[in-house]
């Protein structure tokens, strides 16, 4: 009996090694990887210069606390914002610390302001986290049940309506910012529309408001951008990263701009193992391979290449609905629930997932290859053709 707590449903595999999208476990079998952990793995399994920068690393320091200064932290910050546009980076371990470091700053930036009681506009099916705050930011009942009082000071709108917003500035006072995400990836792969999110920004602009992207799955190039707010040529207030920000290694942020900027000092906000040597050489590392084999250029061509491939395999299926999504963050939407179809894909060594029901969900590794993606097609519209019929 495992004294694991029973917090996941996890399938009955166990993998020992990968190489790049592939992964074997530990009877031998040997898996193509369309999910990265679920888009952390940006560069893919034992790609050589992290391997070799984490080892490095490992062998002079691993962690010295926010104590004292770290170069690396002063590097990855510059590069973080001259890659944004933000100006001001805190450095923490998750994508839901990260948020918690938003919905802080947004809650003292309103206080600031002379606002006693701050909302935050968040979304309909949005996922930014499973701490309290974050929870309740979240537009998801069903993970929210049984963690009540949920915390409060959040108004939820439907997303991509921008109406809806705006409905607020007459009938809502003590909005001090709106929290969305680029593209939803939790609530089924939807990306945000262009002239919605440079809708947001303005309104945001004309109310005094904070703009919060929540940049932690579509983030870090997976959409062809290194942010999806860039694919609208707009610039939050705040925005959060993490999951493919080290490469596998655990490292989030909470990036500041503008408004947002310069608001929290010493004592406000902190984190014991956030921006520690080994996260900070990883997310180095995985940034300079990014920009080194020009992933972002990979991630618009193999996902155009698997969104053309699965629509033109599935068009006329019945109960095929839609390809959609960014780059390398792709939702296939079925008219029926279809968890079943992550132990099916298992079954013939495919990795995926389904999200919000009846959305296959892909987050291959950036790294991905045109031969790789046509194997996912191939495999993956099979077996979706034959859950569909069956």
């Amino acid at each position: 009996m495992s004294h694991l707590m029973n917090t996941y449903a996890r399938l009955p595999v166990a993998f020992s090694h990968g190489e790049g999208s592939w992964v074997t476990d530990v009877d031998g079998k040997i898996y193509l990887d369309a999910l990265s952990g679920i888009a952390v793995s940006t560069l893919g399994h034992n790609h050589p210069d992290l391997v070799a920068a984490i080892s490095a690393q490992a062998g002079r320091l691993l962690h010295t606390s926010n104590l004292y200064r770290m170069p690396q932290q002063e590097q990855l910050a510059d590069k973080l914002a001259a890659l944004s546009g933000m100006q001001e980076v805190f450095f923490c371990n998750s994508g839901c610390e990260a948020n918690e470091a938003a919905i802080k700053l947004a809650r003292f930036y309103g206080h600031q302001r002379g606002i006693d009681n701050p909302h935050i506009v968040v979304m309909d099916k949005s996922f930014h986290g499973r701490t309290l705050a974050t929870l309740s930011a979240t537009g998801n009942r069903k993970v929210q049940a049984g963690f009540e009082p949920l915390v409060s000071g959040f108004i939820r709108v439907p997303f991509n309506d921008l109406n809806a917003i705006r409905s607020l500035v007459e009938h809502q006072s003590g909005i001090v910012a709106v929290m969305l995400e680029a593209v939803q990836g939790e609530g089924g792969l939807h990306p945000a529309d262009v002239e919605y999110l440079r809708g947001v920004r303005a309104l945001c602009d004309q109310q005094g408001w904070l703009l919060i992207c929540d940049e932690v799955q579509c983030g870090m190039g997976r959409t062809g951008t290194w942010f999806g707010f860039q694919q609208a040529g707009i610039v939050p207030d705040v925005a959060t990263l993490a999951k493919g920000l080290g490469g596998g290694v655990p490292v989030g942020a909470c990036l500041a701009a503008g408004k947002a900027a310069g608001l929290f000092g010493p004592g406000n906000h902190g984190s014991t193992f956030g921006g520690n040597q080994l996260a900070m050489a990883a997310a180095l590392t995985t940034l300079h391979v990014v920009e080194r084999d020009n992933l972002l250029g990979n991630a618009v061509e193999i996902g155009d290449l698997i969104r053309r491939g699965m629509t033109e395999a599935l068009s006329g299926v019945k109960g095929f609905v839609e390809v959609r999504g960014q780059g390398l963050m792709i939702g296939i939407e079925l008219d029926r629930p279809c968890a079943e179809l992550v132990a099916q894909g298992l079954a013939e060594g495919l990795l995926i997932n389904v999200t919000a029901d009846k959305v296959v969900r892909l987050l291959p590794p950036l790294t991905f290859s045109a031969e790789e993606a046509s194997e996912l097609v191939l495999r993956l519209s099979g077996l979706i053709k034959a859950f569909l019929k069956g």
